[in-house]
């Protein structure tokens, strides 16, 4: 089945970054936007099939992070990227969607509970494999993730293999943990879903982030569920796009 359409987007974030992204309609009034994770993009194969699933349920407004493929600038891990979600945001407010869900997966999801704490302005929060602090290094692969964003080496190979551009240095202050943004969000409705087979970031990530919480807030842990988007099967997709409408309509 081909993918649904989708119409070129140039974002621009308040700190001057050009975001390229995609505008893919839906047949109602609710927007989703969707944050990808570390290395990822818009334009990725997995990413392309999970906004397929969603445009079923809404329009989405899918982009490239700063550093990540086409767009401007260097990622910051999770810091400054809640500027290119209020970017996607406003651009989803301005071509007329009256509700916006923002559905972020792995640093995605980190940031879009960040952006929901800090900027508000969004109707629901989807955080998929997501961590609920920073510098977790207690799985194999997290450990390469840090190699790649500490080690020139390691921010070359990145470049080069992923077409991430990662910013040098460390952050100057600690941004907020998305643990600690996750209690700032209510009433914004907030779904955490994750997998008891994710290998970057286990169960208790799942659960902090939860806890964190107020109400509305709702927990799904997934048997055989892996990691963000390459592990998300379309039945997932749909359940999730399910509570979103469930939730703004």
């Amino acid at each position: 089945m081909p993918f649904a359409a989708n119409f070129p987007v140039m974002l621009r974030t308040t700190d001057g970054i050009r975001l390229e992204g995609a505008h893919t309609p839906g047949a109602s009034d609710i927007g989703i936007v969707l944050a990808h994770g570390f290395t990822g993009s818009w334009r990725c194969a997995d990413t392309r099939r999970i906004t397929h699933v969603f445009s079923r349920f809404g329009g989405v407004v899918s982009f490239d992070f700063r550093g990540h493929g086409r767009s401007g600038g260097e990622t910051t891990v999770g810091d400054l990227e809640v500027l290119d979600v209020e970017a996607a945001v406003r651009h989803a407010r301005v071509i007329g969607y009256r509700k916006v869900a923002v559905v972020g997966f792995s640093m995605g999801a980190a940031i879009a509970v960040r952006h929901a704490a800090l900027h508000g302005g969004v109707d629901a929060v989807v955080a998929v494999s997501g961590p609920a602090r920073w510098y977790y290094r207690g799985t194999k692969p997290m450990r390469q993730v840090h190699w790649a964003i500490e080690r020139p080496i390691g921010r070359m190979a990145a470049r080069v293999v992923k077409r991430t551009r990662i910013a040098r240095g460390q952050w100057d202050p600690v941004p907020m943990p998305p643990h600690e943004a996750a209690a700032l969000i209510s009433p914004t409705p907030l779904l955490v879903v994750h997998g008891d087979a994710d290998t970057f970031f286990p169960l208790d990530h799942a659960h902090q982030l939860h806890s964190a919480a107020r109400e509305p807030k709702e927990l799904w842990v997934e048997p055989g569920y892996g990691h963000a988007e390459s592990a998300a099967r379309p039945d997932l997709v749909r359940r999730i796009g399910k509570w979103i409408v469930s939730n703004l309509s």
